[in-house]
């Protein structure tokens, strides 16, 4: 009694068919291979290596400074 056999699962099956149809279930198969082919060209991406990295940019702190500003500091009204 508490094991199911092969006539509950061919009732669900039956009934699980009827509801979704087989059109939306070969649909739902469909999109899970996709995204499942989609996980594993992510995950081989990951792996590879960033073929070309751009140089990074040094900011120099040697350059000359400006003209000093007169307004700093002061309280214009």
């Amino acid at each position: 009694m508490g094991s199911l056999s092969i006539w509950h699962w061919i009732l669900v099956i039956a009934v699980v068919l009827l509801l979704f149809g087989r059109g939306k279930i070969s649909d739902l198969m469909g999109d899970v291979a996709q995204g499942i082919k989609a996980f594993k060209k992510g995950m081989q991406d990951d792996d590879k290596p960033a073929e070309k990295q751009e140089p990074s940019k040094a900011i120099e702190h040697n350059a000359a400074p400006t003209a000093a500003r007169s307004d700093v500091g002061s309280k214009a009204v």
